[in-house]
C-alpha cells in the first residue's frame, strides 16, 4: 500500500485531510464503574494515503477504529473530542445518520471472518446484501454486480463460490469475502482491524497486496489497526502508537521502526519476534532441550514410553457429494517426546488444524493410530478419557468462539477446576488469581464478560484456563496469532518457563515462523494434508530416513538451542516455498 501514499503523505502536501480525530476521549459504563478506554487520541489520515495504529492488547486501536465508522457498543460513549471526516463531525452523528456513510463513505474489515459472516446465509447473499442496501446495484443486474465485486477481491472462480457458506471456505477465502464487502461500495476510506492476524505468510500477503491492488484502483485511504509493527512498517507511510487508550507516539513508519522514542514504542519494536530471534541467546525461552528430556524422564514413571504422543498414518477424508473424497490430512505420522516442542507450520487449508483436532479426540480420524503415554487414544475407557482430557488441554485459534459469553472470565478459568473437583473453593479462587497473573491480566478483570475483552485479552483468558489443571501436553492451535508482540514475548516465555519447571511438551500450530524458532524444539511442515519433507537445521540435522536423531518422526527439521542456528534452513520451492513470503 505504501507506494499509493507517498504523494498524498509528502510534506508539501496541502490538500485537507480525509479523516482527522481530535482529542477523542470514550468510555464505556460497566456493572463495575465506567472504563476509559480511549483518552485525548488524535490523528490525521490524508486521501490515498495508509495510516496504521498500532499498539497492545486492550489499548484502544479497535475502540478508536469503531467510532470512526459508528459502530461502538451500547454501553460505549464519545466523551469529548471530535471525528471529522469529510470536512463533517462524525462524532455529533445519529444513527440514522451513520447509515449514510457506512459502506458508501467508510467500509470496514473486521477482524474475523467466521464470527463477522452471517453462518447461515450463502457468502453471495451477503455482498448482494451490501449493493442492494447501499442502492450501488438493482435487482436485475444483482448477479452480476456481486460477480464483479468478489472477482476484484481476488476471489478465485467466483461463480463457483457465490452459494458457498463460510464454513465452506478457507480462512483466507473468508476474509477475502470480507474485503470484497468492504470495498463493493467502493468507500473513500476502509478501516482494516487485524485482517491477516489469523491467516499464514502467504495468504497474509495475498490479502494485504490485495486491499493494495483494491485501494489504489480505487484512490481509497485505508486505516490499518494491527499489532505487528513490521506490517505497519511495510504497508503505511504513517504509524500511530497507542498505549493503554493514549497516543504516545506518531510519526513516519520507517521512522518509528528504526528510532522509536518513547519507552513503550521501544519496548514493541524490542519484543517483535523477527527482530529478537536473530539475538536470543540458547535458553532464552527455554531450558536446552536435554535439560527438559531429562526432567520429563525423572518425573515419568520408569515404564513411560520415551515418546508422550505417536502419531502413525493418521487420515481424514470428507466424503463430498458428487466429487472425489476431500482429504484433509493423510498419512500422518508424529512422535511429541517429553519435555519438547513439536510444531507445526503451513498454509491455511494445509491440516494443521485437522491434526491437532484428530489428537484432542474433537474429531474422529478415518485411519490410523494416536497413542498418548503408551495408550491406544481410539480405544478408551470413560475412565482414561477423562484422564486423558484432564492431562492434555487445548489453546484454540479463536478466542471469540472458544470462550463461554455467558460466564465471567473468572468462572471460565475455574470450570476445569470445577469439573475435576481439583482443592476446595477457596483454593480454586486462589489459583484463578495466580493464573490470570501468570498471562498478565489483572485480577479486576475477573467479573468482566469475554464480550468487555480485546481480542488478545480474551487469548490470555483461553491459555489461563488451559493452564489450570496443571497439564503434561498442551496443544497450542495459533495461540499467540492474536496478541500484540510485547504478551507475545510474555506468554511465549511463559509457555517456556512451565515447560522447564515441569517437563511439559507442546504441540505448537502456528504460521509465524519467527514464533515457531522461539519455542520449537522440532518442526514438521505440513502442505495439502501431508506432511512434506524439509530442509534441516544447523543444530540438529534429521535422518536420512526422515527421523530425528531424538526420535522425532514425521520428517521434522530439528530447531535446537532456540538461537540464531535454530532456523528453517532454505525451504524447497515445492513444499515449503510459502515461506518465502
Amino acid at each position: 500500500m505504501t507506494h499509493a501514499t507517498t504523494d498524498a503523505a509528502s510534506p508539501g502536501t496541502q490538500a485537507a485531510p480525509l479523516l482527522e480525530v481530535k482529542d477523542l476521549s470514550i468510555s464505556f459504563r460497566t456493572q463495575h464503574g465506567t472504563v476509559e478506554a480511549v483518552q485525548g487520541a488524535s490523528l490525521t489520515l490524508r486521501e490515498g494515503q495508509t495510516l496504521a495504529i498500532v499498539g497492545e492488547s486492550g489499548s484502544g486501536k479497535s475502540t478508536t477504529a469503531m467510532a470512526i465508522i459508528g459502530l461502538l457498543p451500547d454501553n460505549g460513549l464519545i466523551t469529548s473530542g471530535s471525528i471529522n471526516f469529510a470536512g463533517k463531525d462524525l462524532a455529533k452523528y445519529s444513527d440514522k445518520q451513520y447509515q449514510g456513510v457506512r459502506g458508501r463513505q467508510i467500509g470496514l474489515v473486521p477482524q474475523d471472518p467466521m464470527s463477522n459472516l452471517n453462518p447461515v446465509t450463502r457468502v453471495g447473499d451477503q455482498i448482494a446484501e451490501t449493493l442492494l442496501v447501499n442502492k450501488m446495484a438493482t435487482k436485475s443486474n444483482i448477479n452480476e454486480q456481486v460477480l464483479e465485486v468478489m472477482s476484484r477481491a481476488g476471489i478465485p472462480d467466483p461463480a463457483s463460490k457465490v452459494r458457498a457458506y463460510p464454513h465452506e471456505l478457507s480462512g483466507g477465502l473468508r476474509q477475502r469475502i470480507l474485503i470484497a464487502i468492504g470495498l463493493a461500495c467502493k468507500p473513500r476510506l476502509l478501516i482494516a482491524d487485524e485482517p491477516t492476524s489469523a491467516l499464514d505468510v502467504t495468504v497474509q500477503r495475498v490479502i494485504l497486496d490485495q486491499i493494495d491492488q483494491m485501494t489504489t484502483q480505487l484512490g481509497t485511504s485505508v486505516l490499518l489497526i494491527t499489532h505487528d509493527l513490521g506490517l505497519a512498517a511495510e504497508r503505511a507511510s504513517d504509524v500511530v502508537v497507542m498505549h493503554r487508550g493514549r497516543v504516545v507516539e506518531a510519526g513516519p513508519a520507517r521512522q518509528i521502526l528504526e528510532d522509536p522514542q518513547d519507552e513503550y514504542t521501544k519496548k514493541l519494536v524490542a519484543a517483535a519476534p523477527s527482530v529478537a530471534a536473530a539475538r536470543l541467546q540458547p535458553g532464552a525461552y527455554t531450558a536446552p532441550l536435554e535439560q527438559r528430556e531429562e526432567l520429563a524422564t525423572e518425573e515419568a514413571p520408569a515404564e513411560a514410553p520415551a515418546n508422550l504422543v505417536e502419531l502413525r498414518n493418521l487420515t481424514k477424508v470428507y466424503p463430498i457429494r458428487g466429487k472425489d473424497d476431500f482429504y484433509a490430512a493423510k498419512d500422518v505420522s508424529l512422535d511429541i517426546p517429553r519435555g519438547s516442542t513439536v510444531a507445526i507450520v503451513g498454509e491455511s487449508g494445509s491440516g494443521k488444524t485437522t491434526t491437532a483436532r484428530m489428537l484432542l479426540g474433537l474429531i474422529q480420524p478415518t485411519s490410523g493410530t494416536m497413542m498418548f503415554d503408551g495408550k491406544n487414544l481410539l480405544k478408551l475407557s470413560k475412565a482414561d478419557q477423562k484422564d486423558f482430557r484432564r492431562r492434555v488441554q487445548p489453546v484454540f485459534q479463536d478466542p471469540y468462539s472458544s470462550l463461554n459469553p455467558m460466564f465471567t472470565i473468572g468462572k471460565i478459568i475455574e470450570e476445569p477446576l470445577n469439573a475435576y473437583k481439583v482443592g476446595t473453593p477457596s483454593s480454586r479462587r486462589a489459583r484463578v488469581r495466580e493464573l490470570m497473573e501468570q498471562v498478565s491480566l489483572p485480577v479486576s478483570m475477573l467479573r468482566r464478560y469475554p464480550s468487555e475483552l480485546s481480542g488478545g485479552q480474551r487469548q490470555r483468558v483461553a491459555i489461563a484456563r488451559a493452564l489450570s489443571l496443571e497439564p503434561e501436553l498442551i496443544v497450542c492451535d495459533e495461540p499467540v496469532s492474536a496478541l500484540d508482540v510485547l504478551v507475545q514475548a510474555q506468554i511465549l516465555k511463559l509457555l517456556g518457563d512451565l515447560q522447564a519447571e515441569r517437563g511439559l511438551s507442546y504441540l505448537f500450530i502456528s504460521h509465524d515462523l519467527a514464533v515457531v524458532r522461539l519455542i520449537s524444539d522440532y518442526v514438521c511442515v505440513m502442505k495439502n494434508g501431508e506432511l512434506g519433507e524439509a530442509e534441516t537445521s544447523a543444530n540438529s540435522p534429521v535422518h536420512d530416513d526422515g527421523r530425528s536423531p531424538h526420535g522425532v518422526s514425521g520428517r521434522c527439521v530439528g530447531v535446537r538451542g532456540l538461537g540464531p542456528a535454530g532456523s528453517l534452513g532454505a525451504p524447497d520451492d515445492q513444499a515449503e516455498g510459502w515461506a518465502r513470503a
